[in-house]
């Protein structure tokens, strides 16, 4: 699958995401990325920033959090590409929660892990 296609399903996946829910997010950038760091190879996604529930008066002037698929993982773990559009929506949700404070504990729980 071509870069394009797969910034085209998270794209989908975001789009996804209930409108109300998706005003609630702030400071936060999606990006796709082919390779994660060679300490985790098949990490699909990743959250970095403070969630909306860590954020008190002291945040102000920072960096977008950033959320970001990783295409190389993602694609080499799904056959085709429905199942790779179910994984990256998956992947999508999962770091979105975490923008607003769920912990991987909680998600396993919500079947979002």
């Amino acid at each position: 699958m071509s870069r394009d296609d797969f910034e085209a399903l998270v794209s989908d996946a975001l789009d996804q995401i209930p409108p109300q829910l998706a005003a609630m997010m702030d400071n936060v950038a999606v990006f796709v990325e082919d390779e994660p760091d060679p300490a985790t190879p098949d990490l699909l996604g990743l959250y970095e920033g403070t969630p909306l529930t860590e954020r008190g008066e002291w945040y102000a002037g920072v960096l977008p959090d950033r959320i970001i698929v990783y295409r190389g993982p993602t694609l080499r773990m799904c056959e085709t590409r429905e199942l790779a559009m179910s994984e990256v929506r998956t992947t999508v949700i999962h770091e979105v929660a975490h923008h607003f404070g769920f912990d991987d504990h909680e998600l396993h729980e919500l079947g979002w892990s």
